[in-house]
């Protein structure tokens, strides 16, 4: 294989590594919802109801960005994605700071959280380029 071929299969592997995380992700707020229910940050109403329904929504835009038939539905499952990072975001904050404040010293420690926290805004960017949602504003074709 020469490297314009290895370069053409560079993003549709990575949509798929990013849709089986998302589908994953969505399979276990049904199969363990006790992990996301402990983040929760206690201002959110109907936790488990919120659980339940990121977890379908983490499915349904893992299987919107991997459909291959319409790119208008894989920027939508981009784009949906995204902000279901950008959303969450305040969970894994509110995760960070109560198990740094753990004094048994139990807790996931900062090896784990500060990758976490840099990790988000890549997932962000990596599910709005793997769902082909232009990022740069189009050139005026006047100029």
């Amino acid at each position: 294989m020469n490297i314009a071929g290895a370069r053409g299969l560079i993003k549709p592997t990575l949509r798929i590594v990013l849709a089986a995380f998302y589908a994953f992700a969505g399979y276990m707020h049904f199969a363990a919802p006790d992990p996301f229910l402990s983040i929760m940050p206690d201002q959110v109403p109907f936790p488990e109801a919120v659980v339940f329904w990121t977890g379908i929504a983490e499915i349904l835009g893992a299987i919107g960005l991997l459909q291959p038939f319409n790119v208008h539905l894989r920027r939508a499952a981009g784009i949906g994605l995204a902000l279901y990072a950008l959303f969450v975001w305040p969970a894994n904050i509110n995760h960070f700071v109560l198990d740094m404040a753990r004094m048994d010293g139990g807790g996931l420690g900062l090896a784990y959280h500060v990758p976490r926290m840099f990790a988000q805004p890549v997932i962000i960017l990596w599910a709005l380029w793997a769902g082909d949602v232009p990022l740069r504003r189009a050139q005026s074709r006047l100029a």
